[in-house]
Order: structure tokens, then C-alpha cells, then sequence
């Protein structure tokens, strides 16, 4: 047995070793549980809380028009996940910090078996050379990903495995392949990335199926099946797209995409280069020059490496369609097209991290084969891009700055306290934050009037924009960036900014908030939770009760009624 053993391990010792280190790169998260720093952007501020609130709601079978009565006096259930989302049941059964790491193990382990399935069956079969496949996957699986996407960019390979998988083998296709395939749907975003994936296999099989007269069945059952999986998962945003004409999205104000042409080009270097804050390659330095190197090797031995070629000549032009997206020259097409203006088309750029990787391997093999002594300059490359890549695991990348961990980001202890104080269960009045996100109450049970949603409805963008519209005169750029936008319907201030993060220890204050506290009444508002003194409390019509704090919570917060 033991033989059997070292010989399975001796013959897989990439992939073992390569799992030894995933092993490291997520072993912090299951140490510290909720002492672990992760990301606030898109994650902590929004997505944990959007699950848990839904978890305890009592309303994951909710229909459509149901609404959660702890946001902004009513937020719609189909603003919340399905009750088809794996991640929310992830959530129902672990606990939001628990299903938080189920969810990292699931996206670095399908990034990792997706690309090295990816590479080793489809892109370099003919490589012999496994520690580079190996090499190059790991690197990939330890990317910064959204945290709250799990399979939505991670998932790529895995699923351009498994298609094209099915597309070559037919009715021979083993049970696991479709089962894998089953399984995608609930732990990714149909919308982000998938909803481009199946219109390129689509097209694909549409393409063969005209050239070869020949009807592959299983390839399209895996296609047309995908995509009937993710209808019935989002039931609820086609309810309210296709179905529902009472419910009118805050999103349909969007009118994001006015660069002038300068700026348009300086959005395609910054993409090309550093990638978006959702799908960072973190492809600069190493892996651009490991690609340019490659090319120009071949092409100087008199070789034309093609599949290299083609894919690398679609970055740039992911980045350019991503950055012309914005030009405002489109305005024109979203200004007279609904649908171009409610749906971003440039998110096909999330394919970006799989096809740096794809590239990165594919050069790797080039210069391994064609240069001597080059077989030890491949793996130096390689370790140094996972080292790279290893030091932007969250808890040291937000370790370093300093930011919040998960239980001191939402310091349930304090609010405990400001709840006690209050004396009034949370579903009795209603409270808004300054210089604060508001998903901090929210998780922590209180009723909140502002929020930030992928979608909520319009007319309440409109009465909350009454609280702050004074506040919003003072800024030209916050009120542009509420207008055009408005996915946070937060309190500003024009002397923060877009800052909603301040220590305890900060000696900023907040000198003048102006903010319209009768509308605030008209809302139900009777609270103020702030992250900052507010100088001015008493003139906009406030009344300062106590300021909070305990020794593990990062934050103190002054708490004002409103008069």
C-alpha cells in the first residue's frame, strides 16, 4: 500500500505540492475565523450583509413582490439573491464568517483543477514539462478575486474545461463532467461573466454545426442546459425585468460613460496593465514580459506561435472595448437604448485574469523548449509570480493596511450597546449612518433608511436624495456620483467624500453637515449613527445623546436623535 502510495504521489507531486501551498495561502482564514482582515469593497460593506440579512429574513421563499422591511422601509426581495444561490444557503448553514471561507476554499480549489484541466487537456496537451502547468494554475487559483464572485471569474477554466470537454468526447462525456457543470450555476454571477460565456459556446457550436452539417446534441444540451439553470436561479431578476412593469429600478438613471477621448485611453493602459478592482491578473510585472519575451523568441528562432498570438491580441482588445464602454461618444447608443444603458456589455473584460494565465503558460512552454538552460529560468518565473501573487492573500494585504478585520468591521459588542441605550426594538424607528457604512448597523439588526444595492427602486432614490440634497449642492462630484449612479444611498459629507471609514483614533470631525432632517422624518428617521463628531448637530436639527465605544471595536460612534 505504501508503495502504491509514493509511486500515486511521486507521479502527482506537482499537484500535491501545488495544493500544499493553497493549503497555506487559506490556512489564515480557518486560524482566525472572524479575526481575519478580508476585503471591505464590495464584500464587507456589502455583499456578507446582503446574505445575512436574507438568511435571517425569514423570506428566502419570499415571491418577488415581497419586501425586507430593515431597508430603506421595504427592500424588494428580488433585489436579493435567489433562493437558488449556493452561497445564501452557505450562509443559512455555517454562519456569515464560516460560509465566507467555505467560499474562498471553493473558488481557489475550482480556479486551480479548472486551469490545470484547462491547460493540460485543451491549451499545452503536448507539454510534458507538469511542474509548469502546475506553476502556472497555483498562480492563478491564488489571485485576488472578488471574494463574493466565487466561480464567477475563478470558475472560467473549469467551465471552458468542461464544455469543451463535452464538445469533443459527445454522449462518451463521464457523469462527473456534467455533473461539475450542474454545479457552476450556484456559486457564480450569470450577469458578470457566465451570461458571455454561453454566447461564446453558443456561437461556437453554431459556427461547427453550419460548417460540418453535424448537430452536436451534447454540446448544446450543456449549453441550452446551463443557461435554463441560471434562468431558473435568477427567477427573480426576470421576474422583475420581463414580468413585473410596477417595479422601476434606481438603475435605470444610470448615465455612466462620459470620458472624453484622453481619458478613454488612460482607462485602457490602466486596465490593460493592472486589470479592474473585480478581476485583478496582477499581470505587471512578470507575466507581460514573460509573454513579450516569448514571442520574441519564437518569432527570432523563424516561428509563428499562433494559439499565443491570438490570445494575447484579445487582451488589449478586451481593455479597449472595456474603456470605450465609458467613451462619451456611446452615450448616444445608451441614451436612445434602454438596455445599453442598464447593462454594462464591457464586463466580458472579466475574462481577463484566464486569458493572462493562458498566455503565461503558453510562453512558458515557448521558452522552456527554445532556450538553453531556459527549463530553470521557466521555474524561477513561475515561483516568482506565485510569490507575487501568495503576498495579496486578504490577510496580509489588508493586514498591512491596517484595515478592520471582519468582527472588529462590524464590532457587534458596540451596537449591542447603542441598541441597549436605545431601548426600542430596532424595528420601532429607523436610523442612517455619516462616515460610515450603513451594512454595518444593518448586520448588526438595525432598520436602516440608507443602503447600498445592486438595485432598489427609483422612487425612493428620489426621497432619499431630499435628505441629502443640500449636502449633495456642496459637491459637484458627490452629486454626480449619486445621480448618474446611486447604488449607495448613503448620508455624504463633501468633506469626506467617498471616505465611509474613520477610526476611533482619527481627530477628523465633520464642521458642517447639511443635511434635510425633515425629510429624514418624513423617512421615519429619528437616529444619526456617525463615525465622526458632527460640529453642527445642534443647526441641522439634532440632539447629541452619547458616544460609543468599547476596547475591541475600532470605531467610536456618537449617536444624535433627531428632534
Amino acid at each position: 500500500m505504501w508503495s502504491n502510495t509514493f509511486r500515486y504521489f511521486i507521479k502527482h507531486r506537482w499537484i500535491v505540492l501545488s495544493c500544499a501551498v493553497l493549503f497555506l495561502y487559506l490556512l489564515p482564514y480557518y486560524a482566525l475565523g472572524g479575526d481575519t482582515h478580508i476585503r471591505v469593497h464590495d464584500n464587507l460593506d456589502s455583499n456578507i450583509v446582503w446574505y445575512k440579512m436574507l438568511a435571517e429574513s425569514g423570506q428566502i421563499f419570499a415571491g418577488p413582490d415581497a419586501t425586507l422591511p430593515n431597508v430603506i422601509n421595504g427592500l424588494p426581495r428580488s433585489a436579493l439573491p435567489s433562493a437558488l444561490d449556493g452561497v445564501l444557503w452557505l450562509h443559512v448553514w455555517f454562519g456569515p464568517m464560516s460560509a465566507y471561507i467555505i467560499s474562498q476554499t471553493i473558488m481557489r480549489i475550482g480556479a486551480f483543477f479548472g486551469m490545470y484541466l484547462l491547460l493540460s487537456r485543451f491549451v499545452i496537451p503536448e507539454n510534458k514539462r507538469k511542474w509548469i502547468t502546475a506553476g502556472v494554475s497555483l498562480s492563478f487559483a491564488m489571485l485576488p478575486f472578488w471574494p463574493s464572485g466565487v466561480l464567477t471569474v475563478a470558475g472560467l477554466p473549469l467551465a471552458f474545461y468542461l464544455f469543451l470537454t463535452i464538445r469533443k468526447k459527445g454522449k462518451q462525456t463521464p457523469r462527473y463532467i456534467w455533473l461539475a457543470l450542474a454545479v457552476i450555476p450556484f456559486f457564480s454571477n450569470f450577469i458578470l461573466t457566465f451570461i458571455f460565456f454561453l454566447g461564446i459556446m453558443g456561437a461556437l457550436w453554431l459556427v461547427e454545426w453550419i460548417r460540418k452539417k453535424q448537430f452536436n446534441a451534447p454540446f448544446f444540451i450543456a449549453i441550452a442546459g446551463m443557461t435554463m439553470l441560471y434562468v431558473v436561479k435568477n427567477y427573480l431578476l426576470i421576474y422583475t425585468m420581463f414580468i413585473d412593469s410596477s417595479f422601476t429600478s434606481h438603475r435605470e438613471e444610470n448615465d455612466l460613460g462620459h470620458k472624453d477621448i484622453s481619458e478613454t485611453i488612460e482607462l485602457f493602459e490602466k486596465n490593460f496593465l493592472y486589470g479592474h478592482t473585480h478581476d485583478e491578473a496582477i499581470q505587471t510585472p512578470y507575466v507581460i514580459l514573460v509573454i513579450i519575451a516569448a514571442l520574441f523568441i519564437a518569432m527570432l528562432r523563424g516561428g509563428y506561435p499562433t494559439r499565443l498570438v491570438l490570445m494575447f491580441s484579445s487582451i488589449p482588445v478586451l481593455s479597449l472595448w472595456y474603456a470605450f464602454w465609458y467613451w462619451e461618444g456611446l452615450r448616444l447608443l445608451k441614451d436612445n437604448m434602454g438596455l445599453f444603458n442598464s447593462f454594462n456589455f464591457a464586463r466580458i473584460h472579466f475574462f481577463d485574469p484566464m486569458l493572462w494565465y493562458l498566455c503565461f503558460a503558453l510562453a512558458l512552454v515557448i521558452i522552456a523548449r527554445q532556450v538553453k538552460g531556459s527549463q530553470l529560468i521557466a521555474a524561477v518565473l513561475i515561483v516568482m509570480q506565485c510569490w507575487n501573487v501568495y503576498q495579496l492573500k486578504e490577510e496580509t494585504k489588508y493586514g498591512e493596511f491596517n484595515t478592520p478585520t471582519f468582527n472588529e468591521f462590524y464590532s457587534t459588542e458596540l451596537f449591542d450597546q447603542i441598541q441597549a441605550y436605545i431601548g426600542e426594538d430596532p424595528s420601532e424607528y429607523r436610523v442612517v449612518s455619516v462616515a460610515m457604512h450603513p451594512t454595518i448597523p444593518q448586520y448588526n439588526g438595525f432598520y436602516t433608511l440608507d443602503t447600498y444595492n445592486n438595485t432598489y427602486p427609483l422612487e425612493y432614490k428620489h426621497k432619499f436624495r431630499e435628505v441629502i440634497a443640500p449636502e449633495l449642492e456642496k459637491s459637484p462630484k458627490l452629486k454626480n456620483y449619486y445621480d448618474t449612479w446611486g447604488g449607495r444611498a448613503y448620508v455624504y459629507s463633501s468633506e469626506l467624500g467617498k471616505k465611509y471609514m474613520f477610526k476611533k483614533s482619527s481627530d477628523k470631525t465633520i464642521e458642517e453637515l447639511l443635511i434635510n432632517t425633515q425629510a429624514l422624518k418624513g423617512l421615519g428617521g429619528e437616529y444619526v449613527l456617525a463615525g465622526l463628531p458632527i460640529e453642527n448637530y445642534e443647526e441641522i436639527g439634532l440632539s447629541l445623546e452619547k458616544s460609543f465605544e468599547t476596547e475591541d471595536s475600532p470605531w467610536r460612534i456618537y449617536l444624535y436623535s433627531v428632534k
